[in-house]
């Protein structure tokens, strides 16, 4: 049985992350950016698949983890019979190329001697290429070395042993004594790189993430979650592009041992704006321009041509394909790289774009020319498509349908697109804008609420609900109170709730095309939170908000979807979408119990519906 999701820390330094398991095992890593290959991919398979392992040679001995406050630098405290030693491990940040790629672990002894052992299994491009290792260094400074194709990667530390197709030594720590540890990930073309001053290392990066996060506007309740979901939203942040990836992994399952994994480390555009909208609900404007940036460069060109997701640098094609050397999490076949879902038309992107660009300015960051023609330019390609079904948010491979909820984000790109010309100066054919609007409200009204059941629906011709149909309230398509949503909320907790946390929508209804069932989505429930909060349930909202926080990880880090019973977390991680949605349910228990910060707003949202 494979060690539990949320065992996993992330480390990582805004290009890519490296997940250290509970063990000391370093079980993945993608170099040198989030979606590139694997050097370690032990979590979707076993130790053959990569690996970097540390820890006390003593089988038996006990482990405490920690962040450094505010930072990803992991300390791990380990206790055997006949010692103790701290191990600190991190990602340093670099310069935002794509040159180098590191991981230092420095090990310190606190008490006594203790042995450590390591084992260093280096398995390129999803475990499909087997490096040339070979020794360097002196017997002073001994360093292995592994080059294959278009990857290599130097270990400087302790001499390490070949013994089959792995690396493994020993050595030992006491009181007082420090060993340190690194690995380079560079281009095989290029030279090797010098190791890094650690102490510098160690110190530069925690004074950035903790500078980062000193200019974060408080939410007033649940801070320290609050605090580390937005640290997970910058850590999926690439720091050189501006692109937003939705998860660091690929396929890890949201079904155990079923068919329902998919590689999440590419930028969604509606991901990302959600992404923005919580970092500027709590001061960080900086990510805004970044991502305003990424987002233009990414869909200029013909609007006909835009994508629901592109690669961290804004790339077009993400071919879905099967790495077979990956058996995957628990044999929870297959591992998916790539995702067919960039071939969808998703409907909804519209929306939250247009939301995420009106946020900004509301903000204080202003649209240039070449933005709001953009902007305009997609209303037109969205115009052009207003009765055409759509894959919908959940990426359903089964038939494309008119989701309402699709139909509701395209109401409210329209709105966005008139609160700009009526509050903010831009120019357009609003006029035009607001017959659209007023278009897609009578379609939403006619075929996506169902007088009978007294809800909205999943889509036309359906009495079935899913729970994205909570954002039509977030979005101000309708009041939190109004009695259609009040229904809504019924019909959603009626049908979806599983042990008392939501699922997306019934699997068993056979509306996404793909076999098998699938555990709690944790950002709906965090959207049910929202929703009791916003509508005097502020009981059961804070029952529920502290029952999800108890699904964390010690570190505080959420996956996709969680096992409400066994608590065991599922699907990929960290997930943006589930820290996001995080933030949001504590804000609305914020402003429900009148603790809010000064300097955040209610929301940032808006609308101009008439």
């Amino acid at each position: 049985m494979p060690m539990p999701i949320e065992e996993y820390a992330a480390i990582g330094d805004c290009r890519t992350v490296a997940l250290v398991g509970s063990d000391g095992s370093i079980d993945w890593l993608c170099a040198p950016r989030f979606d590139s290959g694997s050097v370690f991919g032990a979590i979707l398979g076993d130790p053959e698949q990569g690996r970097w392992s540390l820890r006390p040679a003593d089988a038996a001995a006990t482990a405490t983890r920690v962040y450094e406050t505010d930072t990803f630098t992991l300390v791990t405290r380990w206790a055997t019979a006949e010692g103790a030693v701290e191990v600190t491990e991190l990602m340093p940040m670099g310069d935002g190329s794509d040159q180098r790629c590191d991981v230092i672990r420095r090990v310190r002894g606190i008490r006594g001697r203790v042995r450590m052992e390591q084992e260093l299994r280096v398995r390129f491009d999803y475990a499909a290429t087997l490096p040339w290792m070979r020794q360097l260094g002196t017997d002073a400074a001994p360093a292995v070395c592994g080059v294959a194709g278009p990857d290599a990667l130097v270990v400087h530390g302790p001499r390490l042993s070949r013994s089959d197709h792995r690396h493994v030594g020993a050595f030992e720590v006491a009181e007082g004594e420090t060993v340190d540890l690194q690995l380079s990930w560079f281009p095989a073309q290029r030279p090797m790189p010098e190791p890094l001053d650690v102490d510098a290392a160690i110190a530069t990066t925690a004074a950035w993430w903790q500078a980062w996060m000193r200019m974060a506007v408080p939410p007033g309740v649940y801070d320290e979650a609050v605090r580390r979901s937005l640290l997970v939203l910058r850590l999926l942040t690439h720091e050189d592009t501006g692109g937003v990836v939705a998860a660091a992994t690929t396929s890890l399952p949201e079904d155990f041992g079923g068919a329902r994994n998919w590689d999440y480390r590419y930028v969604w555009l509606r991901d990302a704006a959600l992404t923005l909208e919580a970092l500027m609900h709590h001061g960080f404007t900086h990510e805004a321009e970044a991502w305003r940036q990424w987002l233009l460069r990414a869909i200029a060109g013909d609007p006909a041509d835009v994508q629901i997701m592109y690669g961290v640098a804004g790339e077009r094609r993400l071919p879905e394909w099967e790495a077979e050397k990956l058996p995957g999490y628990a044999g929870s076949a297959p591992v998916r790289i790539g995702n067919a879902a960039s071939g969808q038309y998703q409907a909804d992107i519209f929306g939250e774009v247009l939301i995420a660009l009106d946020a900004a300015r509301h903000v204080g960051l202003d649209d240039d020319d070449f933005s709001w023609s953009l902007q305009v330019a997609l209303l037109g390609e969205a115009q052009r498509h207003l009765d055409r079904p759509d894959s919908g948010i959940w990426e359903i491979r089964g038939p494309e349908r008119h989701f309402t909820h699709s139909r509701a984000m395209l109401w409210a790109a329209f709105d966005r697109a008139i609160c700009a010309v009526e509050s903010d100066g831009r120019h357009g054919p609003v006029d035009e804008w607001r017959r659209v609007r007023a278009g897609l409200a009578d379609r939403i009204e006619r075929g996506g609420y169902d007088a009978s059941i007294g809800s909205y629906v999943q889509y036309e011709g359906t009495t079935e609900v899913d729970a994205a149909l909570l954002q039509l309230a977030q979005v101000g398509y309708v009041g939190y109170d109004d009695p259609r949503m009040l229904g809504t909320v019924a019909r959603i907790e009626a049908s979806l709730l599983r042990d008392g946390l939501l699922r997306r929508y019934r699997t068993e209804a056979d509306v996404d095309g793909v076999p098998g069932d699938e555990n709690a989505f944790l950002a709906c429930s965090f959207w049910l939170v929202e929703q009791y909060a916003h509508t005097g349930r502020l009981d059961e909202a804070v029952e529920l908000m502290d029952r999800l926080l108890r699904f964390r990880s010690e570190l505080g880090l959420l996956a996709e979807q969680a096992d409400p019973l066994s608590g065991r977390q599922a699907g990929n991680m960290p997930q943006a979408l589930t820290h996001l949605a995080l933030v949001r349910a504590a804000d609305a228990i914020a402003h429900a119990r009148g603790v809010a910060a000064p300097g955040a707003s209610r929301s940032i949202a808006r609308s101009c519906r008439r």
